[in-house]
């Protein structure tokens, strides 16, 4: 799920140093660029912010941007550490603020692809509108279903649409409407179609015999307000991992499935 980003107008950090892997890597994963946002296409396993041990977070990568007397890029929303796919960033102070302002606004339109398990939903589309509370387990942090009016409660809804469906999953393009941590994974948990490969949240790791190598979420797309006016639409084309097993379940053909 996509969330706002911690610390988004905090003083700038320390520098941190990259290896030249780590510089490489970050810049192939520039998809956009202008003078006021960087997007790029977050790949599974990579942290947004607050990873823990040696690895570097993607908000930690940024410092390969950074130019002399300027911001190094900032994250405006994050993503779960197993999501892959399109994440902003703002290149100055100023569309920080404007962006941010607009996500906390409701104005950014998300969304996801998904293979979920054991099939499509009953109502091949729908709103899934259910609360969520937030549990902490050990230094783990989890993501409940809950009664609207419990004390812990945060409203959250969830828009789904069937795109393709077998005997033993389906391929789903998502919509969330608010951005609670972790909302898809457990509103799709909540009405028996976890998301393949979700350890968390009941998640088949092994669909129609064929391995679920990570978490099968994928934000596709991402349409906002830009600091210098009218809308801008961006797209991270599906992994080759999600493609894969999409195909290998005859759920579409990888062309399919985006750009």
């Amino acid at each position: 799920m996509a969330r706002p980003a911690k610390g988004a107008r905090a003083p700038e950090l320390k520098p941190v140093k990259l290896s030249p892997e780590e510089v490489k890597l970050v810049r192939s994963l520039v998809m956009y660029e202008d003078e006021d946002i960087l997007a790029l296409n977050k790949p599974s396993g990579l942290s947004s912010q607050g990873g823990r041990g040696q690895v570097n977070t993607l908000d930690e990568l940024l410092w390969a941007f950074a130019k002399p007397g300027k911001a190094r890029p900032r994250l405006i929303h994050r993503l779960d550490r197993d999501t892959s796919g399109v994440i902003l960033t703002a290149k100055t102070k100023p569309a920080a603020s404007f962006l941010g302002r607009a996500l906390m606004a409701r104005k950014f339109a998300k969304t996801y692809r998904a293979i979920v398990t054991p099939g499509a939903p009953d109502l091949r589309q729908g709103v899934i509108d259910v609360a969520l509370r937030r549990e902490e387990i050990g230094r783990e942090a989890y993501m409940r279903v809950c009664a609207p009016d419990h004390p812990d409660a945060e409203t959250a809804r969830s828009r789904y649409a069937t795109l393709a469906a077998g005997e033993q999953a389906a391929l789903l393009e998502l919509e969330p409407e608010t951005g609670r941590m972790h909302q898809l994974r457990v509103h799709l948990a909540s009405i028996g179609r976890p998301i393949a490969g979700d350890v968390r949240y009941g998640g088949a790791l092994v669909v129609g015999g064929h391995p679920a190598p990570r978490l099968m979420l994928h934000a596709f797309a991402l349409v906002f307000p830009h600091p210098r006016g009218g809308l801008k639409r961006l797209e991270a084309p599906v992994p080759a991992d999600m493609t894969q097993l999409a195909a290998k379940l005859g759920l579409l053909q990888p062309e399919q499935l985006g750009p």
